[in-house]
């Protein structure tokens, strides 16, 4: 390839001269440099971060950090037209450590005071115009001005973070307020996960009589969840009950408490749980066992009924969608009573099998959800209580998600388990001897994504 070495290059006519055919870059060799042609308002932009004070040259960009102190950036010397330089606060601490700009001897706006940068995050182009002016601002821009995304923040019960780090998980064991005390910029990150588990309800109390009777099993408390997209963890079969996108302000928080043992009076039924309550979503309470010959009661989960031909009590009462809970399960011959309801399944009949006798029918099962950091089984239902003999005949199992078990000729069941809205296992009298258990209380989870 030809190389020209020429002192001057002119056009005779005309006052174009054309360097480079279409679509050609014409450049600098290295070292070399121009004038007379002007700049286009950009800079060349330096990899090394200033700390401390200095001195800019024409054409060149700097990051600053002032995290150590305040610096002072001065500005080149006898500068021409057009000269031009440009710096941005690179930590975000002009607001703490100043920086100076020393204009140097010209004027900077008009005017012969050094001016001081104190705005986080700001960034500035300057160029030079005449003598008069001196150097002026033609483009100026903070990290405002490319926003990044906020998140609410609230308080109010037992606070934890998610194990993915990006989720706070509020637990309420009791009644409380949760409170937003500020909101994200980013409409989805108000969005909030929760769980709302109404009270289990409980097993009646078992009138005494000879010889020993049964009863069935509490139903569990209403289970309800919705998933917000952007908190990250595996949700229970029943999620979708209603997106909640909050605002700043306080929501009272109502747990609801298991039921009670009832009366004790022949076909009471045990007691039915309280509703738990967040913002728009209710959870209705689990519907109560039943003793001696009677149906099992109406509830989020519907309780389990005793003796021949009692039913269990119905399920998702008042009605939701998804379901709240199921049916409980009806009573067997020779005092057997049904299993309370669960959140996902029903609670199972009282059985009577040739040469076992009377074996109680489990509680339905709950739903599992991951909400509060791993996988956590609530509103399981009461197992029934087991006919009168022999002895050693089996209560029905409490449904998974605190579910007590049922009672025995021999032993004693066992209550819903609280914070979990489990019904009651079913009572046992033997004698004089009675026997309830009472549902286990509701819980309201709250999640969302704060970083």
């Amino acid at each position: 390839m030809s190389k020209i070495e020429v002192d001057a290059i002119d056009k005779q006519s005309g006052s174009t001269l054309t360097l480079g055919g279409s679509g050609t870059a014409v450049t600098l060799g290295t070292g070399a440099t121009q004038s007379g042609f002007g700049r286009n308002g950009s800079v060349n932009w330096q990899t090394t971060i200033k700390t401390g004070d200095f001195t800019a040259a024409s054409g060149e960009g700097y990051f600053i950090n002032t995290t150590a102190g305040i610096i002072t950036l001065t500005l080149p010397s006898s500068p021409s037209v057009g000269d031009i330089v440009a710096f941005k606060d690179y930590a975000g601490t002009f607001q703490t450590n100043n920086l100076t700009i020393d204009r140097n001897g010209s004027n900077v706006v008009g005017g012969t005071d050094n001016p001081v940068i104190s705005t986080e995050g700001q960034a500035v182009i300057l160029v030079y115009g005449d003598a008069t002016q001196g150097w002026q601002p033609v483009e100026a821009a903070t990290n405002s001005d490319l926003p990044r995304p906020s998140f609410m923040s609230a308080t109010g019960g037992t606070i934890t973070t998610s194990p993915c780090g990006s989720d706070k998980i509020h637990t309420f064991t009791g009644p409380g307020t949760f409170t937003v005390s500020s909101l994200s910029n980013t409409p989805a990150n108000n969005q909030v996960s929760y769980l709302v588990v109404g009270g289990g309800g409980g097993s009646a109390r078992v009138t005494p009589c000879s010889p020993a009777s049964g009863a069935g099993g509490g139903g569990a408390g209403g289970f309800r969840e919705d998933k917000s997209p952007v908190t990250p963890y595996t949700a229970s079969p029943l999620e979708g009950a209603g997106s909640i996108t909050v605002t700043a302000t306080g929501f009272p928080i109502v747990v609801g408490g298991g039921g009670d043992t009832g009366n004790g009076s022949n076909g009471a039924k045990g007691g039915s749980g309280g509703v738990s309550t967040f913002s728009t979503i209710t959870s209705a309470g689990g519907g109560g066992g039943s003793n001696y010959d009677g149906d099992g009661a109406a509830g989020a989960s519907g309780g389990g009924g005793r003796g021949t031909g009692r039913n269990g009590g119905t399920g998702n009462s008042p009605p939701t969608n998804p379901a709240q809970g199921k049916n409980g399960g009806g009573g067997a011959a020779t005092g057997t009573g049904g299993g309370g309801g669960g959140a996902t399944a029903l609670g199972t009949a009282g059985s009577v099998n040739p040469g076992v006798n009377a074996i109680g029918g489990p509680g339905g099962a709950g739903a599992t959800t991951s909400i509060n950091g791993s996988p956590t089984a609530f509103a399981g239902g009461g197992g029934g209580s087991s006919g009168p003999s022999p002895a050693n005949n089996p209560g029905g199992t409490g449904g998974t998600g605190g579910g007590g078990n049922g009672g025995t000729a021999s032993g004693a069941g066992q209550n819903g388990t609280d914070n979990t809205g489990g019904g009651g296992g079913g009572g046992q009298s033997t004698g004089p001897t009675v026997a309830g258990h009472t549902g286990g209380s509701g819980i309201v989870i709250i999640r969302y994504k704060f970083q």
